[in-house]
């Protein structure tokens, strides 16, 4: 099965101004027809680097594509370079020229020489048409690679792609299926996770197991690639059910929803709503629930309390409440609700009551004489639970460290 390897060009790619979107849409195309990308690359306008990059992945790789550099400038240097690589000649073509200016005329603009360049085609190169600019792509086979050249603007290389490249690569390609799982963890670290299921997974060439930690948990992403989408299924069924068992109720999403959407999966399931207050998240919490469409469904509102005083004066804290910071770092109980239906927060004594409404679901609060960077956990109960424990976060975006559903 042929693998792909994409080739961005330009130097302004390699500055903090200008992001490499091409290969995300290519990618997607790519893995559409079962085809994985193994490596991506950006080059700089530099005609022997470029070279020595191509010669290298066309030796490795079936499908070889590369966007941008087609331009009719100096510093345009993609069809000089491929050239190079696969030791061809280049060909001026009169009829692309021809093609280029009747395209200035249209415009009403006469075509600069300059524009000329953009009609050279790499010997025993196939021309891709271009009806959104002026410079054409082409399609390459070489020692038994496929290799594309496409422009760089992005509403060109996806209309060339699509319109040129895609069927051909559909002849030529055997159908393949690529299915994913993605599991999403938390409650251990990622260095726990992968010492508990590496003895699993590492048996597995096919499905791949790629583990991502993030700031709130840890993604466990399986890939499958086969003939058949049953096949690959039936692949990942087997390989994410052994790690099911190793992590239990580790994973609390099983189909790669974040917390906000399982949450209120499981709001409106038991027919509750939630409201929140927040200090040192600043609304962050809010933002997140609310940020799923249909959460006014279970979402309420909240309120963001950072000052003592107005805790004191919305929430109903007592102005005397100083909860000591080593007595929120300890776990709290996280009893069960006698009735399922009726959520209700848990919390410590010390624990001033939370935002006086008659929500079935209330969350805990925070308050600013609290120490930096250590947010509170609170465990809602019921016959679900979500525990969210503390942790030491960055002082300026907080994040609940862990939850866990079970």
């Amino acid at each position: 099965m042929p693998d792909a390897e994409i080739i961005a060009i330009g130097s302004e790619l390699l500055t903090p101004q200008r992001v490499d979107t091409n290969s995300l849409f290519l990618t997607e195309e790519l893995n559409g027809l079962g085809v994985e990308v193994t490596t991506k690359c950006i080059v700089g306008d530099d005609r022997h680097r470029l070279a020595d990059v191509v010669r290298r992945a066309v030796g490795r790789s079936q499908i070889v594509i590369l966007s941008g550099g087609l331009g009719p400038t100096e510093d345009d240097v993609t069809r000089d370079a491929v050239a190079q690589a696969i030791d061809r000649k280049m060909i001026f073509h009169p009829e692309i020229a021809n093609q280029i200016e009747h395209r200035f005329q249209q415009m009403g603009r006469k075509m600069p020489e300059i524009n000329k360049r953009q009609a050279f085609i790499i010997e025993g190169a196939e021309m891709l048409p271009n009806d959104r600019g002026t410079a054409p792509g082409q399609w390459i086979e070489e020692s038994g690679a496929w290799i594309m050249l496409l422009p760089g603007p992005p509403h060109e290389l996806k209309a060339m792609f699509t319109r040129q490249c895609m069927p051909r690569l559909e002849r030529r390609v055997p159908k393949q299926h690529i299915q994913t799982l993605t599991l999403r963890v938390a409650g251990m670290s990622e260095s726990d996770l992968d010492q508990t299921i590496a003895p699993v997974y590492k048996k597995y060439e096919n499905p791949v197991t790629t583990i991502l930690a993030h700031a709130s948990d840890i993604q466990v992403i399986l890939r499958a690639r086969c003939t058949t989408e049953l096949e690959a299924n039936a692949l990942l069924a087997e390989l994410g059910g052994q790690i099911d068992i190793l992590l239990g109720d580790r994973i609390y999403s099983r189909n790669g929803d974040p917390l906000e959407v399982v949450v209120g999966d499981l709001l409106k399931k038991h027919h509750a709503t939630l409201a929140v207050a927040e200090s040192m998240t600043g609304g962050g919490l809010a933002e997140r629930i609310s940020s799923i469409p249909g959460s006014s469904e279970y979402f309420v509102g909240g309120f963001i309390t950072y000052t003592k005083q107005m805790k004191i004066d919305l929430l109903g804290v007592p102005p005397n409440s100083n909860p000591s910071p080593a007595k929120w770092r300890k776990p709290w109980p996280s009893p069960r609700a006698e009735k399922p239906e009726q959520l209700t927060v848990s919390r410590s004594p010390e624990m001033p009551a939370p935002l006086p409404t008659t929500e079935t679901l209330r969350s805990a609060w925070s308050t600013s004489d609290w120490p930096i960077r250590s947010v509170p956990w609170c465990s809602i109960a019921s016959s679900w639970q979500i525990a969210l424990e503390s942790g030491h976060l960055p002082a300026r975006w907080p994040w609940i460290s862990y939850a866990n559903v079970y």
